[in-house]
């Protein structure tokens, strides 16, 4: 237990539309900074993105604002979604460290691309190999400097410390979460956002809120089971979290819907996208808890989004956590534009939970999770793979048996 808290983010963050013109002059000032004497020019970037992205053309307003200030690029486009511990590799094998170290490394799209480009950051300053970092506190020191664009509104890992990539062999996720792995500059540019098909819109969506509650609803900072000495990933609820993760509740209940059926408008884009990054700053903060536990497994085994997977768990962890947060699920009703005058506090979570139901109906979550291929047989082991996340179970308001998470995972089946 510890009675203080403490709070971190990107080293700089740019915001609105258009801000992606300003990269080149971020990345110069940034390498001139890391480095006392640029010995090589012209400065190296490896932008770490995908090929879709690439397609759409996405990469080539990133790229462009960087080759006029002479910055000269190298482009992975291999990422993929859920990426693999070898994609992380195979990234860090294209980068020719010997004769063009890269000065600057820049994610370009969802959390799947931005979290491979810390792992590739940590790899090229450090060597060794992704499974070094995995855990809390594993970095041995700075990374490659690091910049992040995210192209679609709902990781916030353009502010957070964690990467994730998923362990093929053992069908888990696992993570590295590291201070030296937030960006040093991230760059929120609404418009790049656009062109996000509305499936991966809904679900990065549901994932910024997901984030929003879970640090919302956490334990709070002065109950968290950690001794006074030891470091930790997460510090639990906050007032900082707190006014962040409001702030970006009430934008999704705003704009999520818009920007699933509206792609083109603005306004949504760009609420969306401060939703996002605002739920960033909160949960790497302030942590995730037993929705995310259960994400990890379920994701590794049967590939969903993160996004998807997290949107479907969140009504039943919710449940299972009102005992606990009743007074908290009224006020996230309110900020969804919930009426829950005259309702107890167990009355008004109910309200705020049919509310999250019916926002995920809307934008087409899945619901059960036999929509995603998970099958009952595979419930057992899906509990207890989630129930070894201790980081994250202490964080919950309500500490679960293995007992009640396999029970979660059977109401949501």
């Amino acid at each position: 237990m510890r009675p203080f808290w403490t709070f971190a983010s990107a080293g700089q963050l740019t915001f609105g539309p258009d801000s992606i013109k300003e990269i080149g002059r971020i990345a110069v000032d940034l390498v001139s900074h890391r480095s006392l004497n640029v010995a090589h020019l012209p400065i190296q970037a490896l932008i770490v993105t995908d090929q879709n992205l690439v397609n759409a053309g996405v990469v080539d307003r990133v790229t462009q604002p960087l080759i006029e200030s002479g910055i000269k690029c190298d482009i992975f486009d291999e990422g993929a979604a859920e990426p693999s511990i070898e994609i992380a590799q195979k990234c860090a094998r294209h980068v020719d460290v010997q004769s063009y170290p890269p000065d600057v490394v820049i994610g370009v799209g969802g959390g799947s691309n931005m979290d491979v480009a810390k792992i590739v950051a940590a790899l090229i300053r450090h060597g060794g190999s992704p499974e070094h970092w995995f855990g809390f506190g594993k970095v041995p020191g700075p990374v490659t400097p690091l910049i992040c664009v995210p192209t679609t509104a709902g990781t916030g890992s353009e502010v957070s410390h964690s990467a994730v990539l998923t362990d093929t062999t053992n069908r888990i996720k696992v993570s590295a979460l590291s201070p030296f792995l937030r960006p040093a500059r991230a760059i929120v540019d609404p418009k790049l956002t656009v062109s996000c098909p509305s499936k991966a819109t809904a679900e990065s969506g549901i994932d910024a809120l997901t984030h929003a509650i879970e640090a919302f609803t956490a334990v709070d900072h002065n109950k968290l089971d950690v001794p006074p000495d030891e470091a930790t990933p997460y510090t639990g609820r906050t007032p900082m979290g707190d006014l962040l993760a409001q702030q970006a509740i009430a934008l999704v209940g705003q704009h999520l819907r818009t920007a699933v059926n509206k792609p083109t408008n603005l306004e949504a884009r760009e609420g969306m996208a401060l939703a996002a990054t605002l739920a960033g700053m909160a949960f790497s903060n302030c942590g995730v808890a037993v929705v995310h536990a259960l994400e990890y497994p379920i994701g590794a085994a049967v590939h969903c989004s993160h996004g998807a997977g997290n949107g479907l768990l969140l009504p039943y962890v919710m449940r299972y956590n009102l005992p606990e947060r009743s007074a908290e699920f009224r006020r996230i009703a309110h900020l969804l534009g919930e009426d829950t005058s005259g309702a107890s506090d167990e009355e008004a979570g109910e309200v705020c939970i049919a509310s999250i139901e019916k926002l995920k109906r809307d934008i087409g979550i899945p619901e059960r999770l036999r929509d995603i291929g998970v099958t009952q047989g595979q419930l057992p082991e899906l509990a207890g793979k989630s129930f070894e996340i201790t980081r994250l179970m202490k964080l919950n308001p309500r500490t679960p048996t293995e007992e009640d998470l396999a029970k979660i995972l059977k109401d949501a089946y």
